[in-house]
């Protein structure tokens, strides 16, 4: 007989509160919070900055696995079933058959895309896992702003179509760069993926807004929100709750208190 315990989806720890929808995730749990505090400290650097990247990302999997992946009823043999016979763990696993796209955007995200990639392979069937490659890179403007992104180069490995589709990355300052991936997609008509999930240690309310204002389907899953910018007012209530007088970025579109340049720091190259 079924154990009513393990026949229905756990649900995922609540998060920390907000008022940006349900498409928004925040993972701040006091361990993670404290290793991301460590992760973007100024005397951090390599290799103890890739080990704690690394960390937080196989943290952040563990959370995204959990709530985006399809789940499934099955009778699975145990060790013990030689024994007796009418005994097997019967209940809730994931469904291996489900596809996952995983997306690198180079250079800050490689770490993270090949993390998930690894991982989705131990979960899921490995022939359903994918990896595709693309160079995003800002576009500035004479002052240093940030006026958009370009596609340097892209590596896609097929259609997406009935996929998850996963882009995890570092940062999500202004949103520009994962919005133009997802444009790129739609411009070879790589088709429409089940689901797109965008994966960060770090978001702003700028990046939440442009994101779901430009994509509303797409689903965010971060450690923290950083807001350093916001009205007072703003700060002192849940993020979401006045969202025009919210900000988190400085004027070169640079995350604050955020964790720096991720890009340079894990690759050891500042330009």
């Amino acid at each position: 007989m079924r154990d009513l315990a393990h026949s229905t989806r756990v649900p995922g720890a609540p998060g920390t509160p907000h008022a940006y929808g349900p498409n928004l995730h925040l993972h701040g749990t006091p361990l993670a919070l404290s290793m991301l505090a460590r992760l973007g400290h100024p005397d951090t650097h390599q290799p103890e900055v890739g080990r704690l990247a690394a960390r937080l990302f196989e943290y952040l999997f563990t959370e995204v696995a959990n709530e985006e992946l399809p789940v499934e009823l099955n009778r699975v043999p145990t060790r013990m079933t030689a024994k007796h016979p009418d005994q097997a763990y019967d209940g809730v696993v994931l469904t291996r058959s489900q596809r996952v796209v995983v997306v690198d955007v180079a250079r800050a995200g490689i770490l993270s895309a090949q993390l998930f990639y690894d991982r989705f392979n131990e979960a899921l069937e490995p022939s359903g896992v994918r990896q595709d490659h693309m160079f995003v890179s800002r576009t500035t403007g004479a002052d240093g702003g940030v006026t958009g992104a370009s596609v340097a180069a892209a590596k896609i490995g097929g259609p997406i179509e009935g996929a998850l589709l996963v882009i995890p990355d570092p940062m999500g300052a202004t949103g520009g760069s994962l919005c133009h991936v997802l444009d790129h997609y739609a411009s070879i008509g790589a088709g429409t993926p089940t689901r797109v999930v965008f994966v960060h240690l770090v978001v702003t309310p700028e990046y939440v807004q442009r994101v779901h204002a430009a994509h509303p389907e797409v689903v965010i899953h971060a450690i923290r929100l950083d807001r350093a910018f916001s009205s007072p007012a703003a700060l002192e209530r849940i993020p979401g709750s006045i969202p025009h007088e919210e900000r988190g970025l400085d004027a070169h579109q640079y995350i604050v208190p955020g964790a720096g340049g991720l890009g340079e720091v894990l690759n050891n190259s500042w330009v």
